[in-house]
């Protein structure tokens, strides 16, 4: 019977350490000697040597139209900002279809996006977030289809950016790079999304991102796959162009910036609405299904999704078999120190605001968030509708 503890507490503790810290590590690894690019998304020439498209009449560079969606609903503080925002992007205006998508907006959302300027205004009934991407994407006329959430703000160069991996055909989907602004009011997102860029920037160099985000990104317009109500461009893209051979890359110089959540509540709220529909992504779509993808890109999404994702059942394992395990050595007794530490530090970090408190209650809270969504998603079903998260506009 000890036997089997130890097994449950190192498969548990293992995982969890490696996918935090031993990941990183080993992407670094793999890039250092030399494994990068070679998975099969992208083989051959690196961007910078292959040539942009030249117009055989004109022998001028061929610049590709773009369609760029926002899907919105009850926007109406910042559309006008977003639209405006858009059409100031440093992009030729005639190859540039700006498209507001109104999931059952109740506001002045429409109206005020069609006096901002937007190319095409769809006043559709209240379906989700993808549901409104999904009909943005049958109306666009672009070769490329490029994605903001209403309250990012882009650079004026990052269409650019984020449209010139897009040189290379084995590409399928680029992600640009979103920081925070605002006071975090104990909200550590903006700290753990700098981490988060760092690891998919070597994703990216390697076999690929796993996952996107929801304010910069782009997808060839041959490639788009119309998703589920539940489904995610963030989560779902990346590994169902692997399947395809094509390549999802992060791009750090397409730069955007959105609002923080002002608290660390508002956060773990938005994160359980996020995380409700991750387990039908994972099941439902096929990202546990390993047909498809090279090596490489396999050992990314086990480690940085699928561990990330288990981390509440790997976390209360590692728990009650360390409990189990006191008295059969000093190293249990550390192990087991660290854990109380950890979740005293998150119910401290709610009244004593300093770092090493806050950094704990952020982890328990975003790795608890995980559970809650699904037990959302087991009470009320998939999701469909969409919320914005407080205090980001």
């Amino acid at each position: 019977m000890l036997t089997i503890v130890y097994i449950l507490f190192w498969f548990s503790a293992g995982p969890l350490f490696f996918t935090h810290v031993g990941y990183p590590i080993a992407l670094w690894l793999l890039d250092f000697i030399g494994l990068g690019g070679r998975a099969g998304e992208v083989r051959g020439p690196k961007l910078s040597e292959i040539p942009p498209p030249i117009d055989p009449d004109t022998e001028e560079e061929l610049v590709p139209k773009v369609s760029l969606v926002i899907a919105a609903y009850n926007e109406e503080t910042v559309i006008e900002a977003k639209v405006k925002n858009a059409l100031e992007l440093e992009y030729p205006r005639e190859l540039l279809e700006v498209i507001v998508a109104s999931d059952g907006s109740s506001d002045r959302t429409v109206e005020i996006a069609k006096e901002a300027g937007a190319d095409l205004v769809l006043e559709l009934p209240r379906g989700g977030k993808i549901a409104a991407q999904n009909a943005a994407a049958e109306k666009a006329t672009g070769h490329l289809l490029a994605f903001s959430d209403a309250n990012s703000t882009w650079e004026p160069g990052a269409l650019n950016e984020l449209i010139e991996p897009f040189r290379d055909e084995r590409v399928g989907y680029v992600c640009g790079q979103v920081s925070f602004t605002g006071p975090d009011g104990g909200n550590l997102e903006g700290a753990y999304w700098r981490y988060e860029m760092r690891v998919r920037e070597m994703e990216s160099e390697l076999a690929g991102v796993t996952a996107g985000n929801g304010a910069i990104y782009a997808v060839r317009a041959s490639a788009y796959i119309p998703l589920k109500p539940s489904g995610s461009h963030d989560l779902s893209f990346p590994f169902a162009l692997a399947k395809r051979r094509l390549a999802s890359l992060y791009r750090p110089r397409a730069r955007a910036t959105e609002k923080l959540v002002p608290s660390l509540e508002g956060e773990l709220a938005r994160k359980r609405r996020m995380m409700v529909g991750l387990w039908d992504i994972v099941v439902g779509e096929g990202m546990l299904d390993p047909r498809g993808y090279s090596p490489l890109y396999l050992f990314e999404l086990f480690s940085h999704r699928l561990l990330r994702y288990l981390s509440p059942a790997l976390h209360l394992i590692a728990l009650l078999t360390n409990i189990a395990l006191l008295g059969h050595g000093w190293f249990y007794g550390l192990t087991m120190l660290l854990q109380v530490l950890l979740l005293a530090g998150a119910v401290l970090g709610r009244w004593i605001p300093i770092l090493p408190f806050r950094i704990a209650r952020y982890y328990v809270e975003v790795t608890l968030s995980i559970a809650l969504g699904l037990w959302d998603r087991w009470r009320q079903g998939p999701p469909a509708a969409w919320e914005k998260a407080e205090g980001t506009r």
